[in-house]
Protein backbone atom coordinates (compact mmCIF):
# COMPACT_ATOMS: atom_id res chain seq x y z
CA UNK A 1 0.00 0.00 0.00
CA UNK A 2 3.33 2.13 0.93
CA UNK A 3 3.67 1.67 -2.70
CA UNK A 4 0.51 2.76 -4.06
CA UNK A 5 0.94 6.12 -2.43
CA UNK A 6 4.15 6.22 -3.78
CA UNK A 7 2.73 5.76 -7.36
CA UNK A 8 -0.25 8.06 -6.52
CA UNK A 9 1.96 11.04 -6.18
CA UNK A 10 2.99 11.29 -9.88
CA UNK A 11 -0.35 12.27 -10.49
CA UNK A 12 -0.01 14.98 -8.19
CA UNK A 13 -1.28 18.47 -10.15
CA UNK A 14 -2.64 16.43 -13.44
CA UNK A 15 -5.36 14.54 -12.17
CA UNK A 16 -7.87 17.00 -10.25
CA UNK A 17 -10.44 16.95 -9.45
CA UNK A 18 -10.16 12.88 -9.87
CA UNK A 19 -8.45 11.23 -6.81
CA UNK A 20 -4.36 10.28 -7.02
CA UNK A 21 -4.74 6.36 -6.97
CA UNK A 22 -1.63 4.23 -7.41
CA UNK A 23 -1.89 0.28 -8.15
CA UNK A 24 0.01 -2.70 -7.23
CA UNK A 25 -0.49 -6.22 -8.65
CA UNK A 26 1.12 -8.98 -6.32
CA UNK A 27 2.19 -12.51 -6.98
CA UNK A 28 3.89 -15.08 -4.70
CA UNK A 29 4.83 -11.87 -2.41
CA UNK A 30 6.29 -10.20 -5.65
CA UNK A 31 5.05 -6.83 -7.55
CA UNK A 32 4.46 -7.84 -10.97
CA UNK A 33 2.78 -4.83 -12.25
CA UNK A 34 2.39 -1.02 -11.31
CA UNK A 35 -0.07 1.75 -12.38
CA UNK A 36 -1.27 4.95 -11.31
CA UNK A 37 -3.66 7.88 -12.92
CA UNK A 38 -1.21 9.97 -14.70
CA UNK A 39 -3.95 12.61 -15.96
CA UNK A 40 -7.46 13.78 -15.60
CA UNK A 41 -9.40 11.97 -18.45
CA UNK A 42 -6.99 9.11 -18.94
CA UNK A 43 -6.91 5.46 -17.74
CA UNK A 44 -7.35 5.18 -13.81
CA UNK A 45 -4.63 3.19 -11.56
CA UNK A 46 -6.03 -0.55 -11.73
CA UNK A 47 -6.34 -0.84 -15.61
CA UNK A 48 -2.98 1.06 -16.18
CA UNK A 49 -1.33 -1.94 -13.98
CA UNK A 50 -3.89 -4.75 -15.20
CA UNK A 51 -2.73 -4.70 -18.83
CA UNK A 52 0.53 -5.27 -17.83
CA UNK A 53 0.06 -8.96 -17.17
CA UNK A 54 -1.23 -11.65 -18.72
CA UNK A 55 -4.91 -13.02 -17.65
CA UNK A 56 -3.76 -16.25 -16.70
CA UNK A 57 -1.49 -14.85 -13.80
CA UNK A 58 -3.91 -12.37 -12.89
CA UNK A 59 -6.38 -15.00 -11.71
CA UNK A 60 -3.72 -15.70 -9.55
CA UNK A 61 -2.67 -12.03 -8.48
CA UNK A 62 -3.65 -9.73 -5.39
CA UNK A 63 -4.59 -5.74 -6.25
CA UNK A 64 -3.61 -3.40 -4.41
CA UNK A 65 -5.10 0.03 -4.53
CA UNK A 66 -5.30 3.15 -2.20
CA UNK A 67 -8.88 4.09 -3.46
CA UNK A 68 -11.62 1.80 -3.66
CA UNK A 69 -12.58 1.28 -7.57
CA UNK A 70 -14.79 2.84 -9.21
CA UNK A 71 -18.11 1.34 -10.13
CA UNK A 72 -19.84 4.10 -12.55
CA UNK A 73 -19.02 5.26 -15.83
CA UNK A 74 -17.49 8.56 -16.01
CA UNK A 75 -14.69 9.58 -17.99
CA UNK A 76 -13.20 5.57 -18.06
CA UNK A 77 -15.20 2.57 -17.56
CA UNK A 78 -15.77 1.26 -14.06
CA UNK A 79 -12.30 -0.20 -12.51
CA UNK A 80 -14.47 -2.60 -10.75
CA UNK A 81 -15.91 -4.45 -13.77
CA UNK A 82 -12.28 -4.37 -15.17
CA UNK A 83 -11.16 -6.20 -11.74
CA UNK A 84 -13.93 -8.97 -12.06
CA UNK A 85 -13.80 -9.69 -16.30
CA UNK A 86 -9.93 -10.65 -15.29
CA UNK A 87 -10.99 -12.94 -12.58
CA UNK A 88 -8.67 -11.26 -9.56
CA UNK A 89 -9.56 -13.31 -6.58
CA UNK A 90 -8.59 -10.74 -3.85
CA UNK A 91 -8.28 -7.09 -3.49
CA UNK A 92 -6.87 -5.31 -0.81
CA UNK A 93 -7.83 -1.26 -0.48
CA UNK A 94 -6.93 1.79 1.11
CA UNK A 95 -9.56 4.16 1.38
CA UNK A 96 -13.60 4.01 0.69
CA UNK A 97 -14.55 6.13 -2.05
CA UNK A 98 -16.55 9.02 -0.57
CA UNK A 99 -17.98 10.31 -3.97
CA UNK A 100 -21.61 9.58 -3.91
CA UNK A 101 -21.45 8.27 -7.49
CA UNK A 102 -18.91 5.23 -5.78
CA UNK A 103 -19.06 5.55 -1.74
CA UNK A 104 -18.65 1.57 -1.32
CA UNK A 105 -20.73 0.44 -4.45
CA UNK A 106 -16.98 -0.88 -6.11
CA UNK A 107 -16.55 -2.96 -2.99
CA UNK A 108 -20.13 -3.98 -2.89
CA UNK A 109 -19.53 -5.28 -6.57
CA UNK A 110 -16.45 -7.06 -6.44
CA UNK A 111 -17.83 -9.27 -2.95
CA UNK A 112 -20.85 -9.93 -5.32
CA UNK A 113 -18.58 -11.46 -7.52
CA UNK A 114 -17.42 -13.74 -5.04
CA UNK A 115 -14.18 -11.23 -4.71
CA UNK A 116 -12.51 -11.35 -1.43
CA UNK A 117 -11.70 -7.46 -0.37
CA UNK A 118 -9.99 -5.56 2.66
CA UNK A 119 -10.15 -2.45 3.33
CA UNK A 120 -8.48 0.12 5.80
CA UNK A 121 -4.93 -0.76 4.84
CA UNK A 122 -2.54 2.21 5.66
CA UNK A 123 -6.27 4.12 5.99
CA UNK A 124 -4.87 7.24 7.64
CA UNK A 125 -2.39 7.51 5.32
CA UNK A 126 -3.87 6.98 2.18
CA UNK A 127 -6.50 9.72 3.63
CA UNK A 128 -3.76 12.40 3.70
CA UNK A 129 -2.28 11.24 0.08
CA UNK A 130 -5.87 12.70 -0.86
CA UNK A 131 -7.00 15.23 1.32
CA UNK A 132 -7.96 17.69 -1.25
CA UNK A 133 -10.00 15.00 -2.63
CA UNK A 134 -12.04 14.12 1.00
CA UNK A 135 -12.25 17.55 2.08
CA UNK A 136 -14.29 18.73 -1.56
CA UNK A 137 -16.82 16.20 -1.16
CA UNK A 138 -17.30 16.70 2.72
CA UNK A 139 -16.97 20.10 3.36
CA UNK A 140 -18.09 20.69 -0.82
CA UNK A 141 -15.55 23.45 -1.06
CA UNK A 142 -11.51 23.81 -1.98
CA UNK A 143 -9.15 22.35 -0.01
CA UNK A 144 -7.84 25.76 1.19
CA UNK A 145 -4.01 26.19 2.06
CA UNK A 146 -2.97 29.75 3.30
CA UNK A 147 1.04 30.82 2.44
CA UNK A 148 2.77 33.60 3.47
CA UNK A 149 6.37 34.66 4.57
CA UNK A 150 7.17 36.94 7.12
CA UNK A 151 9.80 38.48 9.05
CA UNK A 152 11.41 37.14 12.46
CA UNK A 153 9.38 40.30 14.08
CA UNK A 154 6.03 39.24 12.36
CA UNK A 155 5.95 41.66 9.10
CA UNK A 156 4.97 40.17 5.60
CA UNK A 157 5.73 43.74 4.26
CA UNK A 158 7.50 47.36 4.95
CA UNK A 159 5.11 50.13 4.66
CA UNK A 160 5.15 52.23 2.84
CA UNK A 161 5.86 49.82 0.12
CA UNK A 162 9.92 50.43 -1.18
CA UNK A 163 10.11 51.28 -4.87
CA UNK A 164 12.62 48.77 -5.48
CA UNK A 165 10.29 45.29 -4.53
CA UNK A 166 14.00 43.51 -4.22
CA UNK A 167 13.91 45.51 -0.17
CA UNK A 168 11.15 44.28 0.63
CA UNK A 169 12.03 40.23 -0.18
CA UNK A 170 11.46 38.17 2.74
CA UNK A 171 12.52 34.58 1.49
CA UNK A 172 15.62 33.12 -0.18
CA UNK A 173 15.69 31.09 -3.62
CA UNK A 174 14.84 27.75 -2.39
CA UNK A 175 11.18 29.48 -0.55
CA UNK A 176 10.73 30.68 -4.11
CA UNK A 177 11.27 27.87 -6.19
CA UNK A 178 9.26 25.91 -3.44
CA UNK A 179 6.36 28.07 -3.38
CA UNK A 180 6.27 27.86 -7.68
CA UNK A 181 6.07 23.94 -6.74
CA UNK A 182 3.40 24.24 -4.71
CA UNK A 183 1.27 26.30 -7.58
CA UNK A 184 2.28 23.52 -10.31
CA UNK A 185 0.33 20.96 -7.12
CA UNK A 186 -2.92 22.84 -6.74
CA UNK A 187 -5.55 24.25 -9.02
CA UNK A 188 -6.56 27.48 -8.32
CA UNK A 189 -4.66 30.64 -6.54
CA UNK A 190 -5.77 33.20 -5.10
CA UNK A 191 -4.87 36.91 -4.17
CA UNK A 192 -6.87 39.94 -3.07
CA UNK A 193 -7.07 43.78 -4.40
CA UNK A 194 -4.19 45.06 -2.36
CA UNK A 195 -1.53 42.28 -3.18
CA UNK A 196 -2.47 43.01 -6.92
CA UNK A 197 -1.80 46.66 -6.66
CA UNK A 198 1.28 46.33 -3.99
CA UNK A 199 3.28 43.45 -5.60
CA UNK A 200 1.71 42.90 -9.44
CA UNK A 201 2.84 39.22 -9.40
CA UNK A 202 2.22 36.90 -12.26
CA UNK A 203 0.89 34.06 -9.99
CA UNK A 204 2.25 31.38 -12.33
CA UNK A 205 4.99 28.64 -12.00
CA UNK A 206 7.91 30.16 -13.59
CA UNK A 207 10.50 28.72 -11.23
CA UNK A 208 9.54 24.98 -11.57
CA UNK A 209 7.90 22.82 -14.18
CA UNK A 210 4.40 21.82 -14.14
CA UNK A 211 0.44 23.78 -14.89
CA UNK A 212 -0.31 26.98 -13.81
CA UNK A 213 -2.59 27.27 -11.65
CA UNK A 214 -6.29 29.35 -12.13
CA UNK A 215 -6.10 32.43 -10.78
CA UNK A 216 -8.56 34.47 -8.56
CA UNK A 217 -8.50 37.79 -7.57
CA UNK A 218 -10.80 39.46 -5.44
CA UNK A 219 -11.86 43.06 -7.23
CA UNK A 220 -14.97 43.91 -5.90
CA UNK A 221 -15.76 47.85 -7.54
CA UNK A 222 -13.12 46.34 -10.71
CA UNK A 223 -10.49 49.18 -9.97
CA UNK A 224 -7.50 46.96 -11.55
CA UNK A 225 -5.48 48.30 -14.57
CA UNK A 226 -5.71 45.35 -16.83
CA UNK A 227 -2.15 46.04 -17.11
CA UNK A 228 -1.22 44.05 -14.47
CA UNK A 229 0.16 40.70 -14.80
CA UNK A 230 -2.47 38.63 -13.24
CA UNK A 231 -4.57 39.85 -16.76
CA UNK A 232 -2.12 38.83 -19.07
CA UNK A 233 -3.09 35.13 -20.63
CA UNK A 234 -0.61 32.86 -19.03
CA UNK A 235 -3.38 31.69 -17.77
CA UNK A 236 -7.09 31.28 -16.69
CA UNK A 237 -8.26 34.59 -14.41
CA UNK A 238 -11.39 34.47 -12.37
CA UNK A 239 -12.23 38.16 -10.89
CA UNK A 240 -14.68 38.28 -8.43
CA UNK A 241 -16.69 41.71 -8.28
CA UNK A 242 -19.87 42.67 -7.36
CA UNK A 243 -20.61 44.24 -10.73
CA UNK A 244 -20.88 41.55 -13.54
CA UNK A 245 -20.59 38.54 -14.81
CA UNK A 246 -19.12 38.20 -18.44
CA UNK A 247 -15.70 36.23 -20.39
CA UNK A 248 -13.49 37.71 -22.35
CA UNK A 249 -10.78 35.26 -23.29
CA UNK A 250 -9.09 33.55 -20.23
CA UNK A 251 -10.74 36.30 -18.10
CA UNK A 252 -14.14 35.44 -16.22
CA UNK A 253 -15.56 38.15 -14.56
CA UNK A 254 -18.06 36.91 -12.01
CA UNK A 255 -20.44 38.67 -9.50
CA UNK A 256 -21.21 37.70 -6.55
CA UNK A 257 -22.85 39.00 -3.15
CA UNK A 258 -20.25 40.35 -1.35
CA UNK A 259 -22.28 40.37 2.25
CA UNK A 260 -21.08 37.06 2.71
CA UNK A 261 -18.44 36.64 -0.32
CA UNK A 262 -16.30 34.13 1.19
CA UNK A 263 -19.01 31.59 1.08
CA UNK A 264 -20.19 32.95 -2.34
CA UNK A 265 -16.87 32.27 -3.77
CA UNK A 266 -16.22 28.81 -2.19
CA UNK A 267 -19.67 27.43 -3.63
CA UNK A 268 -18.56 29.05 -6.85
CA UNK A 269 -15.77 26.89 -6.95
CA UNK A 270 -17.18 23.80 -6.16
CA UNK A 271 -19.58 23.67 -8.80
CA UNK A 272 -16.65 24.36 -10.85
CA UNK A 273 -14.89 21.87 -9.42
CA UNK A 274 -12.10 23.10 -8.23
CA UNK A 275 -10.71 21.34 -5.54
CA UNK A 276 -8.00 23.05 -3.89
CA UNK A 277 -7.15 26.53 -3.72
CA UNK A 278 -3.23 28.26 -2.48
CA UNK A 279 -3.98 31.45 -1.23
CA UNK A 280 -1.04 33.80 -1.19
CA UNK A 281 -2.49 37.49 0.62
CA UNK A 282 -2.43 39.80 1.28
CA UNK A 283 -2.73 39.65 4.90
CA UNK A 284 -6.79 41.16 4.60
CA UNK A 285 -7.36 38.22 2.34
CA UNK A 286 -5.90 35.58 4.35
CA UNK A 287 -7.49 36.93 7.80
CA UNK A 288 -10.61 36.42 5.99
CA UNK A 289 -10.38 32.55 5.84
CA UNK A 290 -8.25 32.38 8.84
CA UNK A 291 -11.65 34.46 11.05
CA UNK A 292 -14.43 32.07 9.00
CA UNK A 293 -12.41 29.14 9.93
CA UNK A 294 -12.60 28.52 6.11
CA UNK A 295 -8.90 26.80 5.70
CA UNK A 296 -7.23 23.62 6.28
CA UNK A 297 -3.28 24.54 5.82
CA UNK A 298 -0.90 27.23 6.58
CA UNK A 299 2.64 27.24 5.33
CA UNK A 300 4.42 30.12 6.62
CA UNK A 301 8.07 30.94 5.82
CA UNK A 302 9.77 32.78 8.46
CA UNK A 303 13.26 34.61 7.80
CA UNK A 304 14.72 34.11 11.25
CA UNK A 305 17.76 36.94 10.57
CA UNK A 306 15.48 39.62 9.26
CA UNK A 307 13.56 42.09 11.37
CA UNK A 308 11.39 45.24 9.79
CA UNK A 309 10.64 46.40 12.72
CA UNK A 310 7.67 48.41 11.64
CA UNK A 311 5.18 47.44 8.87
CA UNK A 312 2.28 45.57 7.43
CA UNK A 313 1.89 42.60 10.13
CA UNK A 314 1.56 38.88 9.19
CA UNK A 315 -2.22 37.35 9.46
CA UNK A 316 -2.91 36.38 13.48
CA UNK A 317 -2.58 32.23 13.39
CA UNK A 318 -1.90 30.55 16.58
CA UNK A 319 0.87 27.60 15.64
CA UNK A 320 -0.67 24.24 17.01
CA UNK A 321 -0.73 21.15 14.60
CA UNK A 322 2.20 22.22 13.35
CA UNK A 323 5.41 20.74 11.90
CA UNK A 324 8.95 22.21 10.75
CA UNK A 325 11.56 21.94 8.30
CA UNK A 326 14.22 24.40 6.60
CA UNK A 327 14.21 25.67 3.80
CA UNK A 328 17.43 27.46 3.12
CA UNK A 329 18.22 29.64 5.55
CA UNK A 330 14.35 30.34 5.87
CA UNK A 331 12.04 28.10 8.46
CA UNK A 332 8.77 26.97 6.98
CA UNK A 333 6.07 26.02 9.28
CA UNK A 334 3.22 23.89 8.11
CA UNK A 335 -0.06 24.21 10.34
CA UNK A 336 -3.06 21.84 10.29
CA UNK A 337 -6.45 22.79 10.63
CA UNK A 338 -8.81 20.26 12.21
CA UNK A 339 -8.11 16.76 11.06
CA UNK A 340 -9.99 15.28 7.66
Amino acid sequence: MNRCIELALQGLGNVAPNPMVGCVLVHDNKIIAEGFHSKYGNEHAEPNAIKKVNDDLLKQSTLYVNLEPCSHHGKTPPCADLIISKGIKKVVVGNLDINPLVAGKGIEKLKAAGIEVIHGVLENECKELNKRFFTFHNTQRPYIILKWAQTNDGYISKMPIPKNTEENWITGYESKTLSHQWRTEEQAILVGFNTVLADNPKLTARLHSGNNPIRIVIDRTLQLNLQHHIFNDDATTLIFNSIKTERKNNLHYIKIDFTNFIDELLAYLYKQNINSVIIEGGTRTLTHFIDTNQWDEARVFVNPNLNFHSGLEAPELEFKNQSFQQIGNDNLYIIKNTPL
